[in-house]
């Protein structure tokens, strides 16, 4: 259903270094970085999509994160909400919900919430039941 999200950054180097941190922690890897535009986009190993974006606006102007808009990337566990969120937060990233289960979406579910440096609004979240 989906081929990619973007995500326009004002800082395109610190901009990296956070998402870079963050999308390791979900199992996400580089696809490619070209500083020259810039931008870089991150996959999931072996799929070539969906991909995520991130780079200075097409239009050149300054990036601005609207209200209500939020992204929202899988994880592969419940550890690995718990790291993204931590790893946001260490590269400058700003808390929006701590980690933990929310019963009002569904029964399983376990997200968490931040903003990056630029003030775009993502979640990290696990769908699957706890195991043990």
């Amino acid at each position: 259903m989906i081929s990619h999200t973007f995500l326009g950054v004002g800082d395109f180097d610190r901009a990296f270094q956070f998402y870079e941190a963050v999308l390791d922690e979900i199992g996400l890897v580089l696809r490619f970085r070209e500083d020259e535009r810039p931008w870089a986009g991150w996959i999931k190993p072996g799929a070539a999509r969906p991909i995520f974006l991130i780079g200075r606006p097409y239009d050149g102007a300054d990036p601005t994160p609207g209200n209500g808009p939020m992204v929202a990337l899988l994880a592969p566990d419940r550890d690995a909400v718990e790291r993204a969120w931590q790893a946001a937060l260490n590269h400058g990233g700003r808390d929006e919900g701590a980690p933990g289960p929310r019963p009002e979406y569904h029964a399983h579910y376990y997200g968490a919430y931040f903003r990056d440096p630029d003030g775009n609004k993502l979640c990290v979240c696990c769908h699957d039941p706890v195991v043990g």
